[in-house]
């Protein structure tokens, strides 16, 4: 039986579309990309599935859910970063429930393919709080592609953007043709919800909107739900 990959393009284009920077939209971006590397790993024979195809309306939960219920044996979901000062920082990052096992492999392997290609390889780094790492069954990646607020970064993006499915696919089937699949690399599952009281967490209060909105799509990406409100 064929490998299954869920391939994740990260936010969903509407609720959430991501980073946003001088109008370029995250969730545009890496629809674009984790078409292109499903694509690659479809003809290689791998069975591929998609978190979306296009723009819906989906919680990180309800991805990570998607991949459990689909049985997968591995899930990649594609992002892009942003600086808190616009053009600060550059490179790629793969984050990883933890520092172990096939996954940290793999992690690595795309790192440095993705050097390869042009970018700077920051590394690769446990993030056990974000919720389609720590909700997945399966051993689960995080790539963050090349900064959206950084021109360098986007230049790669849009002229390389086949080199770089390519770079992530490669680190990918690398990955699992040297390595047995290991059953205890995967995330621990989530608790089933019992009936209990709702508590409700208020973090941060800004006069700035911009922060408020920055706060907001870091809480998104670890799972939580948020909205902004005015008091």
């Amino acid at each position: 039986m064929a490998t299954k990959i869920v391939i994740d393009a990260g936010h969903n284009g509407l609720s959430d579309p991501g980073a946003v920077y001088n109008g370029r939209r995250e969730s545009d971006d890496t629809l674009r990309l984790a078409m292109a590397v499903g694509e690659i790993l479809s003809r290689s024979g791998y069975d591929v599935d998609y978190t979306r195809t296009g723009n819906i309306n989906q919680s990180v939960i309800q991805k990570a859910q998607l991949a459990n219920d689909t049985d997968a044996d591995l899930f990649i979901s594609i992002h892009r970063n942003m600086s808190e000062v616009p053009g600060s920082y550059h490179g790629v990052q793969s984050l990883v429930y933890d520092l172990n096992g096939q996954k940290l492999t793999m992690a690595e392997a795309i790192n440095k393919n993705l050097e390869g290609v042009g970018f700077r390889n920051i590394n690769v780094e446990a993030r056990p709080n974000l919720a389609v790492l720590r909700r997945t069954k399966m051993p689960a990646i995080l790539v963050e592609v090349g900064f959206i607020d950084n021109a360098e970064d986007n230049k790669l993006f849009d002229t390389r953007l086949d080199e770089i499915a390519q770079a992530i696919a490669d680190g990918i089937m690398d990955t699992l043709t040297s390595t047995e699949n290991e059953a205890s690399d995967g995330q621990p599952a989530a608790e089933k919800p019992v009936d209990r009281p709702l508590y409700r967490v208020q973090v941060g209060a800004f006069y700035n909107l911009q922060n408020a909105i920055d706060l907001e799509q870091e809480l998104k990406r670890m799972g939580y739900n948020t909205w902004i409100v005015t008091a």
